[in-house]
């Protein structure tokens, strides 16, 4: 029995994980260490713009990385 509770829970975890949300442009306040891609077109065709937070004065990571196959199908980002 806490096998298949065990396997839910996990289920439950990985599902948000598995979902990336695009941004249209770069968000204002990013918390340290949080993950957010945008694909406002700086990267070109197929990449999106990986942009990750940083504490106090700090400046952002930000890499171009490519898309997964649905994604870089899709021709608007989502909001």
């Amino acid at each position: 029995m806490r096998g298949v509770f065990a396997a839910l829970f996990l289920c439950a975890v990985a599902q948000p994980c598995l979902a990336q949300t695009f941004l249209k442009s770069e968000p204002y306040y990013l918390a340290p260490f949080a993950v957010v891609y945008v694909d406002n077109g700086v990267c070109g065709v197929g990449k999106v713009l990986k942009v990750k937070g940083a504490l106090g004065g700090i400046r952002r990571q930000k890499t171009c990385v490519p898309m997964g196959r649905v994604e870089a199908s899709r021709t608007t980002a989502t909001p």
